[in-house]
């Protein structure tokens, strides 16, 4: 680490010493910074200091750089690089901490949250606030205030009597005392004889509190070993019945460490099992077809219309459990498909007075692609979706119950969990099913901060909760990646690694130095990494590739639909896999599905055949569709069941009147009227062939089918109604977008333009003047006389100028310019801060000042 020949004294001129590179990977780690860009680099260092991006930066550090900046916290300000090691290694010099350090501290200042040279540390103020300990916020070292903070409202005679009491001189300031006591408490040598002399009970006190809390209670007369450690300064009390352990004597206990534990190495993640690749991909692939066959029963169930829209927004809990009972799946599962056909836009409320959920016009287009492409759209829009279905059932910030497809379910932290578990699979060697406890520590290493409520602080211990909502992610993206097929076998696919595209592509993995490596005997291995930043998601056109990528490994693993069924004696038909789509429709219509898996089996019945009947088939055509697509011989009680039921199908006829029935054959409208069954129809007799009924046609076909009756509705003309099946759909609808986690993260381009009009208007901040009374911070003044000689005079000279400037929305800003031509109220010049030429009108200029020689530079 190079130290510059004048150290900064701030942080905006620590960011004047970076070259480009250095600020492009500022601005790309914390892109908060970057909207809108800042003036100069004053600004972006005001910028990073404030609350709200301090915060947003600390959460995306690792737990060892987070615990390095918590000691800078609690050290000096400004504080030696050695300091910074003897709180982070202690006084053995653990070696991992001692070569992980350089790391870690790299990291904050290329985060802006620290700077200065090596001997000179400084943790940015509002970083320092955050993490440093005080009573109200205790710190996640476990330290408490230091003896100069503690005794800070202490009396001068009480502050003399400890001195004494500690075997040091008394002085004749407070100040100076204060100094005297901190010394001894830091000297390791003068320290272990004083505490050499203490009682045993005594000992045990300062035991429990030197991993903190480092407050504790005592009495208005407190115990004699308590008594000994308040006399000397070793428990300093800061409210009445409270003392705390100051900081410097509990670094002497703790032999120099702020944490009880440091973490410089990130957690393995551990092997559970390893397949061969090939039965991995073949895996995943049965789930992937699994999971369209799903999406598709899923909304052909909903073709005519789903369930009811709740009032608040969602499906209700009654509606749910019959999508998973239609689905043969859990209630949670459920809800994932139809969380997932949502986010992909295959499904909407329907925006009528009535509100329901059905199929969108994008599904029909949906059904259109081959199998592979619509695996990917869903692929693609769970690693990028916002909305979590695993919140269902659970209770939102005022109590009330999240349901599928309502509000409160986005989280936007879900994306970037995905990408990061399955980049996690992905350095695997493929084949390897990871441990989901490993995978889980690794996340809560890499981001300590990120917990149920957004940003919290760490325990003392530096832990969480297996319950914070960043592992429950984890856990439902392991689930989930199985359920879509991305992974399989609980190892990531060959398409699961093709839909990360390039930056998820698996690498070897590095053995860190400080860990040992698997013995030859292992069965299973144990992979290391190297702490490293976890890669950012891909850009919507990286990603679009990358699906298409996924898609055409998927492709040849994926079942061929089959063109025919096995018809069996006992009125069945079994498909041995996946059928084309016209097979699938007309056999959907014709038959009942009675069971499902790795064949269909489909029941023909005198309603199911009706059915067919009813939407225009005749009985010849239904023995024709047979015949061509079985490839066993039509048995016959199934060709009998289609004649019996085609042969008494439109016997009878029932029109609008309310309702009527006709027949030619009067004796069939006698049994009707005779049976008992018919009360509630309140048919009369108009003609011999001709019955009237008060109930709607409707209500009169469902109830003469239940008496065991074929009728065949019929049209004002006379005509029987073909009663084809029809798919209700909603208005075109666009999907749901993903709720974004903060800025988003700038691309090159943004990050070339937005350096050179920081580097641009901070050259135009503190470049010196030609002689100018224009105050520091302030844009020049001139009158447009002078405004206009000056432009002149500089278009001849090539001189560069500073101007002051107010666009049309009233905005001032400060630029610097090269006039080129100044005519008709306007200047033409190569503004620096945009790095381009442009043309400014002259009253829109504030004032103008010329640079000194070489300010331009």
């Amino acid at each position: 680490m190079s130290t510059p020949a004048t150290p900064p004294r701030s942080l905006a001129e620590a960011l004047r010493t970076r070259d480009d590179a250095s600020l492009a990977a500022l601005l790309r780690g914390r892109p908060d910074l970057i909207t809108p860009v800042p003036t100069d680099l004053t600004q972006l260092a005001t910028r990073a200091g404030t609350r709200a991006s301090v915060v947003r930066a600390l959460e995306r550090l690792d737990r060892f750089t987070l615990q390095t900046a918590e000691a800078l916290a609690v050290a000096a300000d400004p504080a030696p690089y050695d300091e910074l090691l003897g709180l982070m290694a202690g006084d053995a010099r653990d070696p991992a901490v001692v070569n992980a350090l350089p790391r870690a501290v790299a990291a904050l200042r290329e985060q802006a949250l620290v700077w200065g040279a090596d001997d000179r540390l400084r943790l940015v103020r509002t970083a320092r606030e955050l993490l440093a300990p005080s009573p109200q916020h205790p710190s996640p070292t476990g330290l408490g205030p230091t003896v100069a903070e503690a005794t800070a409202g202490m009396s001068p005679g009480r502050i003399q009597e400890i001195v004494t009491t500690a075997g040091l001189s008394s002085t004749h300031d407070p100040v100076s005392a204060v100094a005297s006591l901190t010394k001894l408490f830091t000297t390791r040598r003068r320290m272990k004889a004083l505490l050499a002399g203490a009682p045993a009970e005594s000992l045990d006190v300062l035991t429990r509190l030197v991993w903190g809390p480092p407050y504790g209670q005592v009495t208005a007369d407190p115990a004699a070993h308590l008594r000994w450690l308040i006399d000397r300064g070793l428990l300093l009390p800061t409210a009445p019945g409270t003392v705390v352990l100051p900081r410097e004597v509990a670094l002497h206990l703790r032999a120099g460490r702020a944490h009880r534990e440091t973490e410089p190495v990130a957690p393995p993640v551990e092997a559970r099992a390893t397949h061969r690749p090939q039965v991995v991909d073949e895996a995943a692939a049965g789930q992937a077809y699994t999971a369209l066959a799903t999406v598709e029963e899923l909304l052909k169930d909903w073709d005519e219309g789903g369930p009811a829209v709740l009032r608040a927004g969602g499906l209700s809990v009654r509606d749910l459990k019959r999508t998973a009972v239609a689905l043969d799946v859990a209630e949670p599962v459920a809800a994932f498909w139809v969380e997932l056909a949502y986010a992909a836009g295959l499904l909407a409320s329907d925006g009528e007075a009535d509100e329901r959920y059905a199929a969108t016009p994008a599904y029909d287009e949906w059904l259109e692609q081959p199998p592979a492409q619509r695996w990917a759209r869903l692929a693609e829009t769970w690693l990028t979706a916002t909305r979590t279905s695993g919140l269902v059932g659970g209770r939102d910030a005022k109590e009330r119950t999240l349901s599928a497809l309502g509000p409160g379910l986005d989280r936007s932290a879900a994306p970037e969990v995905r990408h990061r578990v399955l980049g996690l699979l992905a350095a695997l060697p493929e084949g390897t099913s990871p441990s989901a406890e490993s995978v889980l520590a690794r996340l809560r290493w890499e981001r300590p901060l990120r917990g149920p409520g957004g940003a919290q602080r760490s325990t003392p211990e530096g832990t969480q909760g297996d319950d914070d909502l960043r592992s429950r992610l984890a856990r439902w993206t392991l689930n989930e990646a199985e359920m879509l097929g991305v992974t399989g076998r609980g190892a990531l696919s060959g398409q699961g690694r093709a839909l990360l595209g390039t930056r998820g592509a698996p690498t070897a993995p590095a053995a860190d130095p400080a860990t040992p490596s698997s013995g030859p005997g292992d069965k299973l291995p144990v992979h290391h990494h190297r702490p490293t930043a976890p890669p950012e998601p891909l850009s919507p056109a990286e990603q679009a590739v990358a699906s298409a990528a996924a898609a055409r490994l998927l492709a040849p693993l994926l079942p061929e639909p089959l063109d025919h069924v096995l018809l069996q004696a006992d009125l069945t038909a079994v498909a041995p896999g996946p059928l084309n789509r016209p097979l699938a429709e007309m056999l959907d219509v014709l038959a009942d599905v009675e069971s499902k898996g790795g064949a269909t089996v489909y029941r023909f019945t005198p309603g199911s055949v009706r059915r067919a009947l009813d939407a225009g088939r005749s009985a010849s055509d239904l023995h024709d569709f047979l015949t061509a697509h079985s490839r066993t011989p039509v048995p016959q009680p199934l060709a009998y069941l289609i004649d019996d039921v085609a042969r008494r199908h439109g016997h009878l006829r029932i029109g609008a009147a309310s309702a009527y029935v006709r027949c030619d054959d009067d004796a069939v409208l006698s049994e009707i009227l005779a049976d008992k069954r018919s009360a509630g129809l309140r048919l009369r007799r108009l003609a011999p062939t001709v019955l009237a009924a008060q109930a709607d046609p409707a209500a009169l076909l469902d109830g003469l089918r239940a008496m065991g009756f074929a009728p065949a509705a019929e049209s004002a003309d006379g005509d029987v109604v073909i009663t084809r099946a029809h798919s209700h759909r909603t208005q075109p609808r666009t999907a749901p977008e993903p709720v974004p986690d903060g800025p988003p993260t700038p691309d090159t381009t943004l990050l070339s333009a937005a350096i050179r009009a920081i580097r641009a208007g901070d050259r135009a901040s503190t470049t010196p003047l030609k002689s100018s009374s224009t105050p520091p911070g302030e844009l020049p003044r001139t009158t447009p006389a002078e405004t206009l000689a000056t432009m002149q005079a500089a278009v001849l000279t090539g001189e560069t100028l500073w101007i002051g400037y107010v666009n049309a929305e009233g905005s001032a800003s400060q630029r610097v310019i090269a006039p080129i031509r100044v005519e008709g109220g306007f200047v033409t010049a190569y503004d620096h801060t945009a790095d381009e030429v442009r043309t400014y009108p002259l009253h829109r200029v504030t004032g103008v000042a010329e640079l000194a020689e070489g300010g331009e530079g």
